[in-house]
């Protein structure tokens, strides 16, 4: 008779032995079979929303809400998705938020071995930007992507510099750019006021532009908060700002046939 249960009713499995049925000594080591395997990341899990840029007569001003969301969930409401790079570069980030901790790490690495050279030369947006698009088409590459999309903003030398990279590692640069869903609602807007206009735009009317385009994004988009940041890159180096709120105002929902309870 065999007294071994993992043998009863089934061909016996000499590499997995669930009830512990084998003495200690001989008992077979078991794997985990996909422990030692590559692991590529098959979809974003917590995701940020838009990011907007503009180039404007001083230099660029980007801008991105502090929320990551779980799916559905508006999960983090604390997230700054703005990062300075050096003393002349910020970068924003929509998509996979792990991912993009990963690309911060990077880019902090590149910095300080930058820094280390001591040879009097740091990157810039345009290096900062080249750089990325070749770590996003490697990924890529690889079947292994870096789910994000970035928009690198900077100011080097006098010029403006305005760049967009995404997981595929395309590229292209533009006085106005968004990410996500406001590549959609807000790219509209952005282009029409400074597209052309893009030497005369004063640093005020570029704020209030860009709080009226995320005003817009909160309304319309289901994974924004009316929380955001500003980063400004000038002359004088990188500045990101503290939250910044929106004013909202939903009272015109009471006047839309099927909001709410309905009387008529």
């Amino acid at each position: 008779m065999d007294h071994f249960p993992t043998n009863w009713g089934r061909p016996r499995n000499e590499a997995f032995d669930p009830y512990a049925t084998y003495p200690i000594h001989q008992r077979p080591t078991n794997k985990d079979t996909f422990a030692e395997g590559v692991q590529h990341t098959q979809q974003p899990i917590v995701t940020g929303t838009s990011v907007l840029a503009i180039q404007y007569k001083d230099g660029i001003m980007m801008a991105a809400d502090n929320l990551a969301s779980y799916g559905s969930l508006a999960r983090f409401k604390d997230i700054q998705r703005l990062h300075p790079v050096g003393t002349s570069t910020v970068i924003g980030a929509s998509g996979d938020m792990s991912d993009f901790q990963a690309i911060q790490s990077l880019l902090d690495d590149a910095v300080t071995d930058e820094f280390t050279h001591q040879d009097g030369h740091d990157l810039g947006p345009a290096e900062v930007h080249e750089y990325l698009s070749r770590v996003m088409y490697a990924r890529r590459s690889k079947m292994n992507p870096l789910w994000n999309s970035l928009i690198v903003g900077g100011f080097r030398d006098g010029k403006r510099f305005l760049g967009y990279v995404d997981l595929l590692g395309t590229t292209y640069s533009a006085p106005s750019l968004a990410t996500g869903y406001g590549a959609y609602i807000a790219l509209p807007l952005l282009r029409s006021a400074v597209d052309g206009r893009e030497d005369t735009l004063t640093e005020d009317a570029a704020r209030a532009l860009l709080h009226e385009c995320m005003r817009v994004l909160f309304y319309r988009d289901a994974r924004s908060l009316d929380k955001y940041q500003l980063a400004t890159v000038t002359v004088h180096g990188v500045r990101v700002s503290d939250q910044i709120a929106l004013d909202t105002q939903w009272s015109f929902a009471e006047g839309i046939r099927g909001y709410g309870a309905q009387t008529q």
